[in-house]
């Protein structure tokens, strides 16, 4: 195969994952139990034998340099071998914040020069899929394409948020594209952007450099329509699973196929790799159940402790359920905590969280309770679906004993 070098887009934050991007990028939001969404990308990488990796980050960066680290989790250390964090850089020339994805591996243009590969694949890093880019990589060379976008089919309804297209038929892998409109209204196009590009490297590096002078810097948005004018641009049909992550209840949903007896997401087949070295996975105890649980289709991992009813959820390690309190439908992230008498549904709460005694939280139905980092939810307050939970709130930050749905509390 072809020098490879890919770029990872996961330094940013997406207003609608609200208090749950408050402290970290989207890249690194945890995700099944033990994962972080990063995770899919790289193990699609290191299953590919991509080995050279950059990844961009700008918001709040210190979470995902710590899960990164060298690269070694991913097997990404050693001769010829790198994963590397590109943050935001000032130079000897004029540099500023990444503003836009293109713009991104555009400041890193010497990055991508001196690992010198014949071919660059720009990935973003929040999506939910299992790929083999070789394959991808395989019908680009073969097509002599310039740039090939990998693509999922969707139904019209709410496809407005993506990057759509049509292509040629002929070859069921794909074809050459005859249509892109980036986000448009009302479309009946039915190919998604997975934003995954291959370019050849020469002519993205060009491109980025004409780009350069816009008020616009999207791969989606700039980029694709650019190329299509005068180029050989292609789609490449993605068939498998492929979940996404960038709303709250997109990533409910993405975490809600991880259960049942037939789960659409099946992390031990797809050989997903984390950092078992973080520090909120490291050095746990085995996860304890006690004599009077009882669980029913839940997810869990390392220094749970279990001790009341929890039923079709996921936890993390260091989440400790009481006696006598239950757990529904709900995703609960490191280290939280649900004291005795407490019920929690349909809720997702942070890292380090507390549901005192005698607290209702969260019910039955579309509308999610979303609870951030480090909050203490006070004794026998009653939260209805919907409401939003700034994190590092302590109990006296509550002001009465009932929040109706829609509500933000902070």
């Amino acid at each position: 195969m072809a020098q490879v070098l890919a770029m990872i887009l996961a330094g940013g934050r997406v207003g609608e994952l609200d208090v749950l991007t408050f402290f970290r990028p989207k890249s690194v939001l945890p995700y099944g139990g033990l994962y972080r969404v990063i995770d899919f990308p790289m193990s699609n990488l290191m299953h590919s034998d991509i080995e050279n990796v950059g990844i961009l980050s700008q918001y709040r960066p210190f979470e995902l340099i710590s899960h990164i680290a060298n690269g070694e989790p991913w097997d990404m250390t050693g001769r010829q071998r790198c994963a590397v964090i590109l943050p935001p850089f000032q130079g000897r020339g004029a540099s500023d914040w990444y503003k836009g994805t293109a713009d991104a591996v555009y400041q890193n243009i010497d990055f991508i020069r001196l690992n010198n590969p014949e071919i660059v694949v720009v990935l973003s890093g929040d999506h939910i899929y299992r790929m083999d880019y070789r394959r991808l990589i395989e019908f680009h060379l073969e097509k002599n394409a310039d740039l090939t976008v990998a693509f999922t089919k969707v139904s019209p309804e709410g496809s407005s948020r993506f990057g759509l297209a049509s292509m040629d038929e002929g070859d069921p892998r794909g074809g050459r594209l005859t249509e892109y409109r980036e986000k448009p209204k009302n479309s009946q196009l039915e190919w998604a952007s997975l934003t995954i590009y291959v370019f050849r490297t020469e002519l993205l590096i060009a491109t980025l450099k004409e780009n350069a002078a816009s008020s616009s810097h999207e791969f989606g948005k700039d980029i694709i329509p650019m190329l299509m004018q005068k180029h050989r641009v292609f789609g490449y049909k993605h068939s498998g699973y492929w979940g996404y992550t960038r709303t709250v209840q997109e990533y409910y949903r993405t975490s809600m196929d991880l259960l049942g007896s037939r789960p659409r997401v099946d992390i031990r087949s797809w050989e997903l790799r984390t950092n078992m070295s973080d520090s909120h996975i490291r050095d746990r105890q085995p996860a304890f159940v006690g004599p009077l649980a009882s669980l029913e289709d839940v997810f869990l991992h390392c220094g749970c402790s279990i001790r009341g009813r929890v039923a079709r959820s996921i936890l993390f390690p260091g989440v400790t359920v009481e006696e006598g309190a239950v757990v529904e439908d709900s995703i609960l992230f490191f280290d939280s905590t649900v004291r005795s008498g407490a019920v929690l549904t349909r809720t997702v709460a942070d890292t380090g969280c507390v549901i005192s005694e005698g607290a209702d939280v969260g019910d039955p139905g579309d509308a999610l309770t979303v609870i951030g980092m480090e909050t203490i939810v006070p004794e026998k307050v009653r939260i209805r679906g919907g409401v939003t939970i700034h994190p590092k709130l302590k109990t006296g930050s509550f002001s009465k004993k009932e929040y109706l749905g829609g509500e933000v509390v902070q």
